[in-house]
């Protein structure tokens, strides 16, 4: 669980930032000019700051590869997956989820062609929503579950957080489809043995929850 505001420290984000953006919202890409928001960093992802949300990591093996944010009842599953460069990647995963066997309709959301329906998670039907954004060389799928997969009111405030996360891809060769791995907040500096700017050694860090 994050329960600590921060704000991102990197110098060339700072540089990106400062220009004007050339959308009105997001998710945005790191090379991107974008607001400079309140974010927790996770590396691969930074996520917006929201009280109100539970914000957890969610991790295969040694691994952490998503983002599960929890609020009233309703959760909101990000990942972020490495794509092409000449191509999206969001219409090759409808397929591969209408063929799931899954029951999913499509629809036009804000973000565009999304999906929504019923899977079986551990016995029982579950309603969810899928929401895939394409970026420069990157997929960032959204998946949101209970009631906000039904209740537009609700689902808008997981709709306003995903239009403010910022991707960072990263230069680095990925397959396609390949989660872009995400850290905890402060990891890098603690296994360089550095201290973080801005954090009181005194004062208790993020605490964070993950699911495996």
């Amino acid at each position: 669980m994050f329960r600590r505001r921060r704000r991102e420290q990197q110098e060339p984000a700072a540089e990106v930032e400062s220009q004007a953006p050339t959308r009105e919202s997001g998710p945005w890409d790191a090379d991107e000019p974008h607001p400079d928001n309140d974010r927790i960093d996770l590396g691969g992802l930074r996520v917006p700051h929201n009280p109100d949300f539970d914000v957890r990591l969610a991790s295969m093996g040694d691994q952490h590869v998503g983002v599960v944010v929890i609020y009233e009842e309703s959760t909101l599953q990000l990942q972020a997956l490495a794509a092409p460069k000449t191509s999206g990647l969001w219409d090759e995963i409808r397929t591969k989820l209408h063929t799931g066997g899954a029951t999913l309709q499509e629809a036009e959301g804000p973000f565009g062609t999304e999906l929504t329906g019923k899977v079986n998670a551990e016995g029982a039907d579950r309603d969810v929503r899928y929401v895939g954004v394409d970026g420069p060389r990157w997929l960032l799928l959204g998946v949101i579950g209970g009631r906000a997969a039904l209740d537009e009111q609700v689902a808008e405030a997981f709709l306003d957080y995903i239009r403010d996360v910022v991707v960072v891809r990263g230069d680095e060769p990925m397959a396609r489809e390949e989660a872009i791995t995400l850290r905890r907040p402060n990891e890098q500096a603690e296994a360089e043995g550095e201290e973080s700017p801005g954090l009181n050694p005194f004062k208790r860090g993020p605490e964070i929850s993950e699911i495996r």
